[in-house]
């Protein structure tokens, strides 16, 4: 299928040819749920850790005898239930469930958000920024007019080095390039843009990784 290309400068610019097999998919909720439920486990380490009662240092001997006392029955001053002895059911460190999913469920989840985007209208494709824009209200002004507020910009390398310092100061707007493209920033962002050199270097990545893995 063929894309409209946008142009800074309103320029008509010719369609771009898109693979049906990356964006013209029926978008699967349940694996695309499942691709977010995994990037999302990732995002934050989890490095608190409490010491359990056998990892205090201290004697094993019983505080007092087992009966006698009058007292209730206690083994060391280890147990949680004493100042300085170890913590029951604390954070355990880095031993916790973590989603699993293999290479392919993630390229094929990413290709299915994209059809969704695609499907919904909200994927498009700018011409690639040639010149530095140094003002932040002229890109301001360019996503106002074609509606691209809210918008994750997919770029070549090239393309961000021109527009970088105007869009960081935008507003629900973020600037990757296209190796960097992942499913919770597609989803995340109501447009996703391309620029016509980052979306064909994505094409024929993720081309020659199907091609590897079949």
């Amino acid at each position: 299928m063929k894309l409209k290309v946008i142009s800074m400068d309103g320029k008509k610019m010719d369609d771009i040819e898109i693979s049906d097999q990356i964006f013209s998919l029926k978008p699967n909720k349940s694996l695309i749920q499942t691709l977010i439920e995994w990037q999302i486990s990732h995002f934050k380490p989890r490095t608190a850790k409490t010491k359990q009662r056998g990892e205090v240092k201290g004697s094993t001997a019983k505080i007092y005898a087992q009966k006698g006392t009058g007292g209730a029955r206690h083994s060391s001053r280890k147990a949680p239930i004493f100042v300085g002895g170890g913590v029951a059911h604390g954070p355990k460190g880095a031993v916790y469930k973590i989603n699993k999913i293999n290479k392919k469920v993630k390229k094929i989840g990413l290709f299915h958000v994209l059809s969704h985007k695609n499907k919904i209208n909200s994927l498009f494709v700018v011409e690639d920024f040639t010149n530095e824009i140094k003002k932040t209200k002229l890109f301001y002004n360019f996503l106002e007019k074609f509606k691209l507020k809210n918008s994750l910009i997919i770029s070549d390398k090239i393309s961000k080095n021109k527009i970088i310092k105007s869009a960081r100061n935008i507003p629900n707007l973020k600037v990757i390039e296209q190796e960097g493209a992942n499913a919770y920033d597609l989803l995340k962002y109501k447009n996703v843009i391309f620029t016509t050199s980052s979306i064909k270097s994505f094409q024929e990545r993720v081309v020659k990784w199907k091609n590897h893995i079949t």
